[in-house]
């Protein structure tokens, strides 16, 4: 066989491996968008037969029966299904390393059409909407490459108008200390908890800057629901702002009850001695985020929800 004839064989192959892999991520894409994360699901229904105040018990029932019925019409939880974010464990050894941001771009692109999904997509200044949910930088990448890895693990997620996209972030002195930084989660929750659609998963970025911190806060929300920080002291001040969050008792969709919050998430890293950089972004109940590994033959693993096949 020739040397041309070799090279278009696997031009071939690749574009057909592009394809497929489009395919997955734009069905996991809108998957994701009906069916919540097993982990949420599990949370919200302890949370529901936990839960003492009549009235935040049906509300709950109402979530419950929400999910059930985007279930059986393959419809979409929520009617915000958020701008999409893709936040990318990639291995530098990826076959199709290249073609990701194109791939994730037609995945969205056709995870509006047939999810299908609402057009999220404003460019801004010229206040025009797109209509496909992707435009300038629009689906957000975050990319971490991993050294000698020939997989990748992409967390998928739903950032909702309402949730994860007002969050705040402020850069404390270090007199302000770790007091500083629960005080600035709880100024947060409660100025616009309420507006989130609680009962919320908090993440907590603590850092060196209002952009780091930003940035782990909302890697914070993407950790499973329970997980602890590997810090003892930091998973010691997740759940005593989780205990904090529910004495405020927010209830199912602000409307009082037992619990505020699923859980509190906090991500963070070594800081410079004179800042303190915190930041907090909020995961609705209907947190809409999946997380899959697809390995160097393309075949994948679904690590946040049962059921998925494309």
């Amino acid at each position: 066989m020739s040397t041309a004839a070799t090279g278009r064989d696997a031009a071939v192959d690749r574009e057909r491996d592009v394809a497929r892999l489009t395919d997955v991520l734009s069905k996991f894409t809108a998957y994701i968008g009906k069916r919540l994360p097993t982990d949420v699901t599990e949370k919200l229904g302890e949370l529901r037969e936990r839960e003492v105040n009549f009235l935040a018990k049906e509300v709950y029932e109402s979530m419950r029966q929400n999910q059930e019925a985007a279930d059986k019409l393959d419809r979409p939880s929520c009617q915000d299904t958020g701008v999409i974010q893709y936040f990318l464990a990639a291995g530098a050894k990826f076959p199709l390393l290249g073609e990701l941001e194109d791939i994730l771009r037609n995945a969205t692109l056709t995870a509006t059409k047939e999810g299908p999904l609402r057009h999220n997509a404003v460019e801004t200044f010229d206040e025009k909407n797109t209509g496909t949910n992707t435009g300038s930088r629009i689906p957000w990448l975050d990319w971490e490459i991993v050294p000698g890895d020939d997989g990748i693990t992409i967390d998928v997620y739903m950032a909702g108008g309402g949730c994860t996209l007002p969050g705040a972030a402020k850069v404390l002195m270090p007199g302000q200390g770790y007091e500083g930084v629960a005080e600035f989660v709880f100024d947060v929750i409660t100025s616009r908890g309420v507006n989130a659609c609680p009962p919320l998963l908090v993440g907590v970025g603590v850092s060196t800057s209002a952009e780091t911190a930003a940035r782990l806060s909302k890697k914070a929300i993407l950790r499973p629901v329970g997980s602890r920080h590997a810090n003892d002291k930091a998973a010691l001040m997740e759940e005593l702002l989780a205990e904090g969050l529910n004495e405020l008792g927010l209830g199912p969709q602000g409307l009082t009850g037992n619990a505020s919050v699923m859980g509190v998430n906090i991500e963070s890293s070594a800081r410079h001695p004179s800042t303190i950089g915190v930041a907090v972004s909020t995961g609705c109940w209907a947190h809409r985020r999946g997380k899959i590994r697809i390995n160097a033959d393309l075949s994948y693993e679904v690590l946040s929800h049962q059921g998925f096949t494309a």
